[in-house]
């Protein structure tokens, strides 16, 4: 029998661009965790499938690097159901072929919102090909992975 999931996390980001790779250390990390009825998904590459990965779900938490200007490693949390998710937070402009703010737009439209939608960004300041993730958003990091284990009880 496949398991089922009913909370899914998703973390964002290129493990080859320095803090950008935060949505996925974090992704990772809770991975290792091997919490029944929760779905770790490192990278998605397109909007529509970030939306699909939380059909049927509680709740879904969302996790990714951003480049504001604020200071690095600062934590954003959004309650996507609640709140508008700024988009001089989450540009246009990505890693990604798609921004968060897009796909949370398109699934409010289309019906294909969560009972409850987390929204992390992580700043980070290091985004160069090859660099490792900085030791501020390493520590943020950690951070927001204790935060997604309170959201993901808070789901239950």
């Amino acid at each position: 029998m496949s398991e089922i999931y009913s909370i899914a996390v998703v973390g964002l980001g290129n493990e080859f661009r320095g803090d950008d790779a935060v949505g996925l250390y974090i992704a990772r990390r809770l991975k290792d965790k091997q919490m029944p009825g929760v779905r770790v998904i490192e990278g998605v590459s397109d909007g529509t499938t970030l939306i699909e990965n939380w059909q049927d779900t509680r709740g879904a938490v969302l996790i990714d690097c951003v480049s504001s200007g604020d200071q690095v490693g600062k934590i954003h949390r959004f309650d996507a159901l609640t709140e508008d998710i700024p988009e001089e937070i989450f540009p246009a402009y990505s890693t990604h072929a798609f921004n968060i703010t897009d796909a949370v737009r398109l699934a409010a439209t289309i019906g294909q919102l969560p009972p409850h939608l987390i929204v992390y960004g992580v700043e980070g300041a290091t985004f160069s090909t090859g660099a490792k993730m900085s030791d501020r958003v390493i520590t943020a990091a950690n951070r927001v992975l204790e935060l997604v284990l309170k959201d993901i009880e808070n789901f239950r």
